[in-house]
């Protein structure tokens, strides 16, 4: 291959020495991150005319316009940048975990005097003690619930002082020990938050064992009360561990247990979490980027990011076959566990090498459940992104999506939705609600509820683009970034409004907006008369109608909120005489129930359907 004159210079002054070296695309994009003991033999060795290079490497190497290095002091220090350095860029060529920032962690923060369990996804040295990473936040959030009531730890923000008064209702349900009324002294409460860390970590027998003895001792005293919530809690705990398989005797090594399936560019490595003889638990995990690589690269790249984030690193991995840099990798992971050995091996045979064949049944298992849900919903959605972008002859697929509409029942409790689509998919924690003030914009007018809606996101917009960078800034994610598309929930009317508001941020030319009209599901572009009618059975229109139905739900179901807050429906439905349409008149003509109340019946009855009986029936109900 031809090499361009500036890299042929680098290449003419790489350092023989340890150290990470770091491609760049011609747009400056990092695209892919290595390591090397001689970076002068490493890099070199991309840009030899060898036919052994795989296409994924000849694909790498046609796109490396520049090249960094970092040198460093040792092999451990390079295998140590490369992995922070991959996780920080994410590669194009690189191997990586699949969406790997989404991972929680059970966080126990140890170093308050009554610590407290939340879940995270970010591992800070505070002095908390985490458990994790796993894939899953619901059943995260399914075993705290589980255990919480059998270690019935803090979940509120009082200051415990033992002095006070009166426990929450949690106390009064077993879910917390009341350690703020002095139910239980630190010293115990921090015992049963040890018992609980021990419990996560798969060790349980010296509890139940303890528990136990505490029971027969709180009996022989006759604290009856005392010894019926222990043996509640070794019931619980009970449960929990003969769900629990027994794979080897307590003795043995805690292992980590891992194996692998591949298909197609992803694999899914499944990891079995052996503690104390058994099998606690498992997860699974999904690496990207992995076509035209060997099984053992592969598994050697999961190792290296895997234990970079878990919060436990046991004294035994067990792999299906060897990996590079086997070596190493043990020495950085000592380093990681306090200078404690860890083993790498690869179970030749025995109940060991069962567990690894079973942990490979299940990754290929899962993958193939996965793949199939991918299949389904990726085609479809990548299939939708590009119709819409060539319908709407949008310059790239719309990847954020974003829609509003506005409800209100004759103009009160007026809400302006806005929901969030990301890759096809509903984004809900982008979710946001408006809250419109009605007197603002006089009479119902949805066109101005709109209009209020977007200069109020953007004016957000706005203001994030102006202190993202200042200290402590945490830019909300709903409206620090544009839109690839706006989708409003009505025709020409509403379009005007948005098209208005986007003219006086300068938007205008960035973000695309189109509307939806009910009837024939026309889309209405700016300035332009003749609707586009999208083919019936197409999955753009499809995508289109799921985002204006949650537009519309997600909406409604806060306006009925804020209505019910209100009282209008409930107030107006209980008054004999008073129903459905002369509620709507009602609410059309006054607007408010401060104004119905204060209404006289004249008034009242001269609002269309209503009569004088119905009138003297409101306001005796109301008054």
């Amino acid at each position: 291959m031809e090499i361009s004159e500036k890299l042929q210079g680098i290449l003419a002054t790489l350092p023989a020495k340890p150290g990470c070296y770091i491609y760049h695309n011609a747009e400056g994009t990092i695209i892919y991150v290595g390591k090397a003991i001689s970076l002068k033999n490493r890099v070199r060795s991309y840009f030899h005319a060898d036919s052994s290079h795989d296409a994924k490497t000849r694909r790498l190497v046609r796109d490396i316009a520049d090249i960094e290095w970092i040198v460093v002091g040792s092999e451990l220090e390079a295998l140590i940048l490369e992995m922070n350095l991959i996780k920080k860029h994410r590669p194009k060529y690189n191997i990586r975990l699949k969406d790997d920032k989404r991972y929680p962690y059970i966080k126990i923060s140890w170093g308050e005097p009554f610590p407290k369990i939340t879940v995270t996804r970010q591992m800070v040295e505070d002095g908390s003690r985490y458990f994790g990473p796993y894939t899953s936040a619901w059943a995260v959030y399914q075993t705290l619930e589980v255990l919480r009531k059998i270690f019935p730890y803090l979940t509120c923000d009082r200051e415990i002082t033992g002095q006070d008064k009166r426990a929450c209702l949690y106390y009064d349900i077993k879910l917390c020990n009341a350690p703020c009324i002095g139910a239980v002294s630190q010293a115990g409460y921090r015992q049963m938050i040890s018992d609980l860390m021990e419990f996560l970590g798969g060790h349980s027998d010296e509890i139940v064992t303890r528990m136990q003895n505490e029971m027969q001792k709180a009996a022989d005293e006759m604290r009856f009360e005392k010894a019926a919530a222990l043996r509640d809690q070794l019931k619980a705990i009970q449960s929990i561990i003969e769900r629990q398989k027994v794979i080897f005797g307590t003795d043995y090594l805690d292992s980590d247990v891992l194996a692998m399936a591949r298909t197609d560019g992803e694999a899914c490595v499944q990891i079995f979490f052996i503690r104390g003889g058994k099998l606690i638990g498992r997860e699974y995990f999904i690496l990207e980027g992995t076509e035209d690589t060997a099984d053992t690269e592969v598994m050697s790249e999961f190792v290296k990011q895997f234990y970079t984030e878990a919060a436990n690193i046991p004294e035994q991995v067990m792999l299906p076959q060897e990996i590079e840099e086997r070596v190493i990798i043990s020495q950085w992971l000592r380093s990681k566990r306090g200078g404690r050995k860890v083993e790498l091996l690869v179970p030749k045979d025995g109940q060991s090498r069962d567990l690894v064949q079973m942990a490979a049944e299940n990754a290929s298992e899962t993958l193939q459940a996965l793949r199939a849900q991918w299949q389904a919903d990726a085609h479809k959605q990548e299939t939708a992104l590009s119709e819409l972008q060539n319908e709407l002859k949008l310059s790239s697929p719309p990847n954020r999506i974003e829609c509003y509409d506005v409800s209100h029942t004759q103009g009160v409790a007026t809400i302006g939705a806005m929901i969030v689509f990301e890759q096809g998919v509903p984004s809900k924690k982008l979710y946001r609600k408006f809250n419109i003030d009605s007197t603002s914009i006089g009479k119902p007018d949805d066109f101005a509820s709109m209009e209020e809606m977007l200069t109020r996101r953007f004016r957000r917009w706005k203001g994030s683009q102006e202190t993202e960078s200042g200290p402590g800034s945490k830019p909300d994610a709903s409206f620090s970034f544009l839109p690839d598309l706006i989708i409003i929930d009505g025709g020409k009317g509403q379009l005007s409004r948005v098209v208005k508001v986007l003219e006086q941020f300068e938007l205008f030319d960035k973000v695309p907006v189109v509307g939806l009209a009910k009837q024939e599901e026309e889309i209405f572009f700016p300035h332009n008369s003749q609707p586009l009618i999208l083919s019936r059975h197409s999955q753009g229109l499809y995508l289109v109608q799921r985002i204006r139905d949650e537009a519309h739900r997600y909406g409604i179901t806060a306006h009925r909120k804020k209505r019910s807050k209100l009282g209008l429906a409930s107030q107006l439905d209980s008054i004999p005489g008073i129903g459905p349409n002369r509620r709507k008149a009602l609410l059309k003509h006054f607007g408010s129930m401060d104004k119905i109340r204060e209404a006289s019946i004249e008034e009242l009855a001269a609002v269309k359907g209503m009569n004088e009986s119905a009138a003297e029936s409101v306001k005796a109900h109301l008054e």
